[in-house]
């Protein structure tokens, strides 16, 4: 058991973020307005003020501030509400941006600090100033993230700022992923030892949010095995689903379950997919009838095209985690470029077909593409004799134009 204690050095992106949850913070923060509320009026010496005065406008402000908390929940349902009708359901951005809970348990700080501080005054004819002015500088801090809220709330239900949101989170995971991936040589799966088992998944639906590393190293270096994931986070694991194999030696299936944190939604801290479903979310909404709007679509591809840059083309072989021997203790195979094409790029190509301005910029996207890889990608050529295809049909006019007066005909793959 010694062995499986002692942390071993990951090196892998696969690292889990363990961010505090928004109820933890609220109970902290409360408790942390109920310590101030108890200590602060007993500070003795220093200048005083009239107690009865304190007392009012504790209560005033511990009592008003509730109105806040109305405020932050009236600005999250807005805006939540806006972005599942205007954009994607699955863009849930503001809902976890960590302004909005930090306001609002600032907001019960405040409160519990002023109502407890009231209360622990009593019948003393004054009191330290040291009451209202800490009173006075958690309000200020609250305004200021309440200033911070709402200019957050106002960037997320604008294009531009979504948009930039969506490809920065996308960004951060790709190059971690690809960026291991380029320093590591794929182990070749000969090598490996042989097959002790399978894990698959036991229990409901669910989608793989994050991997424990940490923990699955820990695991396979006791075991002396080498966990091969089947899966990456953001695939929806049903019943059944087989989630790793096991070589070299055998790892309780429950051990091996507990370091994979699952949930009901994507989200963005291990997920390579999420900012192409996003994105292609937003333009296929955009080029539906009920909306038609073909210039939002072109904006989303701006970003989509950002994003495919970041994928390197060919093979990308596998994320390997080294435990502190150096040995390969779990590996993760990497999904190719065909795979996010086909996520973000394929459905919007086919809801294109009446729209020649997005099918001339998804032509651009593949055309850039193909330069900045030097090489011929079968993948990204067959999308773009796709579109060529449908512009020489649908639209000659245009299809000369793009091609310099010359009427042509679309490229064969």
């Amino acid at each position: 058991m010694a062995d499986l204690a002692r942390r071993p050095r990951v090196q892998s992106p696969l690292r889990r973020r363990r961010g505090m949850d928004a109820q933890r913070l609220q109970v902290l923060f409360a408790l942390a307005g109920l310590a101030l509320g108890l200590l602060v009026p007993k500070i003795p010496g220093g200048p005083r003020a009239p107690s009865a005065q304190v007392i009012d406008m504790l209560f005033a402000l511990g009592f008003g501030i509730l109105g806040v908390t109305g405020v932050i929940f009236s600005v999250l349902f807005l805006v939540v509400q806006w972005a599942h009708a205007s954009f994607s359901p699955r863009l849930l951005l503001f809902r976890r941006s960590p302004v909005v809970w930090r306001t609002f348990a600032v907001a019960v700080a405040v409160a519990v600090f002023s109502i407890t501080a009231a209360l622990a005054i009593g019948r003393q004819e004054q009191v330290s100033v040291a009451v209202p002015a800490v009173a006075g500088i958690l309000l200020l801090v609250m305004l200021l993230l309440l200033r911070t809220l709402l200019l957050t709330a106002l960037a997320a239900v604008q294009l531009a700022p979504v948009l930039r949101s969506i490809a920065g989170a996308g960004h951060s995971v790709l190059a971690s992923f690809y960026r291991s991936a380029d320093q590591q040589r794929p182990q070749d799966g000969a090598r490996l030892p042989p097959v002790h088992g399978q894990i698959v998944w036991p229990g409901h639906t669910a989608v793989l949010q994050q991997v424990d590393i940490d923990r699955m190293v820990q695991l396979a270096q006791h075991a002396g095995a080498t966990v091969v994931l089947s899966v990456v986070p953001g695939a929806v694991l049903a019943r059944g689903t087989v989630v790793a194999r096991l070589h070299g030696g055998r790892i309780p299936d429950a051990d091996v379950l507990s370091a994979l944190v699952t949930g009901g939604e994507e989200t963005f801290e291990q997920d390579p997919f999420l900012a192409f479903r996003l994105l292609a979310d937003i333009a296929l909404r955009a080029l539906s009838p009920a909306v038609n709007d073909p210039a939002t679509a072109v904006q989303t591809l701006d970003q989509l095209e950002d994003l495919l840059g970041a994928i390197p083309a060919g093979p990308v072989g596998s994320v390997q985690a080294v435990g502190a021997d150096g040995v390969v203790c779990v590996m993760v195979g990497l999904p190719g470029r065909d795979v996010f094409l086909r996520l973000g790029l394929d459905e919007v190509i086919a809801a294109a077909v009446n729209s020649p301005t997005v099918l001339l910029r998804v032509r651009t996207l593949c055309t850039r593409l193909s330069v900045a890889d030097r090489v011929r990608d079968p993948v990204v050529a067959g999308r773009q004799a796709w579109v060529e295809r449908e512009l020489a049909e649908r639209y000659p006019l245009v299809w000369s134009e793009a091609n310099g007066g010359r009427p042509g005909r679309a490229r064969e793959v």
